[in-house]
């Protein structure tokens, strides 16, 4: 990184942020640093595992790809916490949020629907839910 981006870079992003809290909405709840640090300390590594299983259902024979769609029955209603989420699942390797389903249902694509993936994303929701300061769907 050159000195000179961060002399640019720096001030764009500091004001980007503070026009993002100004036009933002005030919340009734609170982030969970923790658990937001912990999804974030837990990315990398995901996604260095799924990309390495990836690579290898895609480049050895033996292993074919069970590719399909799964409805994902998401607890988050739809908005930007759901977007989020969404934007986040993207980044994992053999899932991919292609669209809504019915009634509060995610479409995922994925590269093998023999794995417990409703059961990943459900536990990665979780997760989720916790860094955004709510544990449950408020009705």
């Amino acid at each position: 990184v050159s000195p000179a981006n961060l002399i640019v870079g720096l001030p764009a992003a500091a004001a980007a942020l503070w026009v993002s809290l100004q036009l933002l909405p005030p919340g009734d709840r609170r982030l969970s640093y923790g658990a937001l640090a912990g999804i974030l300390l837990r990315l990398p590594w995901q996604s260095l595992v799924a990309g390495i299983d990836v690579a290898r259902r895609a480049l050895d024979p033996r292993m074919p790809l069970r590719t399909g769609f799964i409805v994902f029955p998401s607890r988050l209603p739809p908005g930007s916490a759901r977007d989020a989420f969404c934007a986040l699942m993207s980044l994992q390797p053999g899932t991919l949020p292609v669209g809504a389903g019915e009634k509060d249902d995610i479409l995922f694509h994925c590269l093998d629907t023999a794995q417990p993936v409703a059961a990943q994303l459900a536990a990665e929701e979780a997760r989720f839910l916790r860094a955004l300061g709510q544990e449950r769907r408020d009705a």
